[in-house]
Formats: structure tokens, sequence, C-alpha cells
């Protein structure tokens, strides 16, 4: 964890960022200790030093405020991104080391962390409420704290996305590389193939109306348009980068109704895989 950021400009918050796999008393204890900050979905209702469950106890917490919220759409049970409203309970709690660590001496006997809890206000029928319990050790007074919070853990699967990408779309598990030199340059290099086409696919989303020069050159939008329009003349003026990646939606995929909305990570990688290879086949000709 520490030698991952070492290179990162001081300027920079990094923040560990995980979901209920992450509730390890030996993960918190390691990232406070390295002086590093985490934010986690709680899993288990812990001890305070004072034998109290802390759920039970943030449960009973007045309410502190109320947000909204975007809860990012969920795949596997088919529920579209939504937007809730939230109350916010927070505290802080003096943790205790498990019982069953209670041998190892390298762990501190106790941890200080603030934990959160997000309880969804009136669900759309049929869907079931955001219940969000969160631990962190960065201070949160106050409810605009607490909202950065939650904030950040709902774009916790963006790092899902990422390692999608990864392996997936630039298929870095199947790696042949003996050299673990070679293959933590390919990782690398995929690594950052992966971050440019979400940050594309994203970007037309939150600004459709940028340039696509944005992500493309010349010969790149000019070849993306004619091939998807069936025509071999160019605009004279480049398009919107949310044109831009409707095109590689078309080249990556069947043709999409309107309602199925913007296209995903994996059609834009094959649209953008399709174009490279129409590139290449151009200047080979030239």
């Amino acid at each position: 964890m520490g030698t991952s950021t070492t290179a990162l400009p001081d300027t920079i918050k990094v923040i560990t960022v995980c979901d209920r796999e992450g509730d390890m008393y030996e993960l918190l204890h390691a990232t406070e200790t390295g002086g590093h900050l985490f934010l986690i979905r709680v899993a288990q209702n812990r001890l305070t030093v004072n034998n109290r469950q802390v759920l039970d106890m943030i449960r009973r917490e007045h309410c502190k405020g109320k947000v909204e919220i975007t809860i990012p759409r969920d795949s596997r049970s088919n529920v579209k991104e939504r937007e809730a409203i939230v109350q916010l309970r927070y505290d802080r709690f003096e943790i205790k080391r498990p019982q069953i660590l209670k041998k190892n001496k390298a762990l501190a006997a106790s941890l200080g962390v603030w934990v959160i809890y997000a309880k969804e206000e009136n669900p759309p029928h049929g869907v079931e409420p955001i219940e969000w319990f969160l631990m962190t050790n960065e201070p949160v007074q106050t409810v605009e704290m607490a909202y950065e919070r939650i904030y950040y853990y709902t774009q916790r699967w963006k790092i899902e996305q990422f390692h999608y990408v990864l392996k997936s779309g630039c298929a870095v598990e199947k790696l042949q590389e003996r050299s673990i030199d070679k293959t933590t340059l390919l990782v690398l290099m995929y690594s950052i193939i992966s971050v440019v086409i979400m940050n594309m696919t994203y970007v037309a989303r939150i600004h459709p109306d940028k340039p696509c020069t944005l992500f493309f050159e010349t010969d790149e939008w000019q070849v993306l348009y004619c091939t998807t329009n069936k025509t071999k003349k160019a605009p004279k003026r480049p398009y919107t980068i949310q044109k831009a990646v409707t095109y590689l939606g078309l080249l990556g995929g069947p043709k999409r109704a309107p309602s199925d909305g913007p296209p995903g990570l994996k059609t834009v990688w094959i649209g953008l895989s399709t174009l490279n290879t129409l590139l290449a086949y151009r200047e080979w000709l030239m």
C-alpha cells in the first residue's frame, strides 16, 4: 500500500475504498498505522472497548440530516441508476481487536473509527431500500463530511468497471509472459488503455457536448464517421464526444434503440478495437 502511493503528488488524497469483504481488523490496522485513509462498508457488528455493539448504537442515534444521493445501477438485479433521499447518522467509536486475534500482539488493542449510517427514505415500490454502514478513519463531524464519504463509496463500482475492462477487454489474465518485469509493464500499459476507455465513456455521458478531439485525432474521427454513416465524405468539423461514442457503439455491437441508453464499456472497447483495425487497414492501403 505504501509503495503504490509514493510517486503521487502531495496534493492527491488517497483513500482505500472497500466493500464488505474489506471489513477486516488487520486491514484497518495496516491502513491506519501506515498513515493512510480507509472507507469500508461494515460487515461485522464490532464491539467497542465498552463491550457495546457499534451497529446497534449507531441505529439509535438521532438523524443528523438528509441528503440526496445517486445510487449506481445494479446490473445483477437489473435495477437502473436512481436518486434516493437518505437519512444520515454518524459518530466516533473505539473498536476492540477481535477476540480471535488477541494473540497477535502486532495489532493495536483498539482503533478509533467513524461510522456513518445511511438509510433511505421512501424507496420505489418493489425496490429494497438502501441501508449502508460505512466505517472510516477520516473525521465525520458534519452532514457535509458524511455526504462526501458516502459519495466516495458510490464511486467504488467504477473500480470494478476498471478491472472488468482490464480483464475482459484487454484480456490481461491471458498474458503468457514469464518475466515479471515484462508482465508488470504490460499490465501498466493495459491499465492506461482501460482508464482511457472509461474516461471516454463517462465524459460522453457527463459532458456530451465536448468535442471528440478530446480523444480522437483527425483521421480517427473522420474514419469513424465515414464507417458508421456509410459515406466517403467526412465532415470538415469534429462532432461531439457523445456522437463519437454512439458511433463506437454501432461498431461494437448490434443496432441500439434510443431507449437502450448510452453504450457500455464493453461495447465501446469492441468499437475501438474495430476502429483501430480499420485505421491499420487504411494505412496499409495507403
